[in-house]
């Protein structure tokens, strides 16, 4: 898997005047993603306030990269909430951990914010239509790495659409997040579901290759009684654009956005940018201080940025899929920050 490292945090973006007062390591996502925005523009923002240099590793798979920070080995990296869930039970990706380690590995994870940028998508070539989306059987699809969130994210986005189940019915694709784009591009899928932020690079490089069209989930799908279980499962949120935002996102280029209302609806993969319990309460503070101040830099540096759903404001724990079945806790240096600022922290997010 090809990994590309970025020292000084993408020095590119900060002034070089500026000293750091620490070296913190990160791993974080391929180019084009919504955890890679969100991660090099955090760096250039901590770089120019002189609170850190993050060393940043991309094309990370983001099941090992909350490991390792829970287990002390690596200081930041944005976790889909399901993954430390996940952990804390030592199932899925972590069955090889056990639910006594994994439940101690997951209580070493503290969050300093949180975001849920990235809806579920389903698409197609149109040189390769598929007539109904809810009939999908015999397809290779493309659903996601090997394992991770994006991947049960993925089962469970077929699972709605069609009621059919990886390798029953359906054949899933699935390989490193790099070699994504040329899996798909190359003919390896017939169609591909995936969790993409607005607008998504990864959207854009594939109708390069020819047009596309993309999908959100139908209406009545999405308030059956599994979609709604599926929105609310752990690592999920709600995600709803009107679909004219949608489409202008991705005006130029060929891709046909299809809904069946005014509104392009589905469920979004909740994040959290994680730390180590054990990292310094004053760091802590001032990288979330940083953060916060930062919040322009994040929404006008990328089209994305408004579509980021950053917790810039009070953190209910709701909205961010935190303080339901996934119980995630904030570093009391962030929680500090937040406060510092004028917002409030939910009970259910402290330690």
């Amino acid at each position: 898997m090809l990994r590309t490292t970025l020292l000084g945090a993408a020095v590119a973006l900060a002034p070089l005047a500026v000293s750091a007062q620490a070296t913190l390591t990160a791993e974080t996502t391929t180019p084009g993603s919504t955890p890679h925005y969100i991660d090099t523009t955090f760096a250039a923002i901590l770089e120019s306030a002189g609170v850190a240099t993050l060393q940043i590793t991309e094309g990370a798979t983001l099941t090992n990269s909350v490991q390792a920070v829970a287990e002390g080995q690596l200081d930041m990296a944005p976790a889909p909430l399901i993954l430390p869930f996940l952990l804390s039970r030592g199932i899925g990706p972590y069955s090889g951990v056990g639910p006594e380690k994994g439940a101690e590995l997951a209580g070493n994870i503290r969050a300093l914010f949180f975001n849920a940028g990235s809806a579920q998508v389903f698409g197609h070539y149109n040189s390769a239509p598929i007539d109904d989306i809810r009939n999908l059987e015999g397809k290779r699809i493309w659903n996601g790495p090997p394992r991770g969130a994006a991947l049960t994210s993925g089962r469970a986005m077929i699972q709605l659409l069609s009621g059919l189940k990886d390798g029953e019915g359906y054949e899933g694709v699935q390989n490193q997040w790099p070699d994504a784009v040329s899996t798909i591009t190359g003919g390896g899928a017939d169609a591909w579901t995936i969790p993409e932020g607005l607008p998504s690079g990864r959207q854009i490089a594939l109708a390069a290759a020819g047009g596309i069209t993309i999908y959100d989930v139908p209406s009545d799908l999405l308030n059956s009684e599994l979609g709604q279980q599926i929105v609310a499962a752990p690592g999920h949120a709600p995600y709803s654009v009107p679909v004219e935002e949608f489409r202008k996102a991705y005006a130029g280029n060929d891709i046909t956005v299809v809904t069946d209302d005014d509104t392009f609806d589905s469920f979004a993969t909740a994040f959290a940018q994680i730390v180590s319990a054990d990292m310094d309460e004053e760091l802590a503070y001032q990288l979330t201080k940083a953060f916060l101040e930062g919040e322009e830099r994040f929404v006008t540096s990328s089209p994305r940025g408004p579509y980021l759903a950053m917790s810039f404001g009070d953190v209910d724990g709701v909205r961010q899929g935190a303080c339901g079945a996934v119980q995630m806790k904030m570093h009391p240096g962030a929680i500090r920050a937040f406060e510092d600022a004028g917002h409030t922290i939910a009970d259910c997010l402290r330690p």
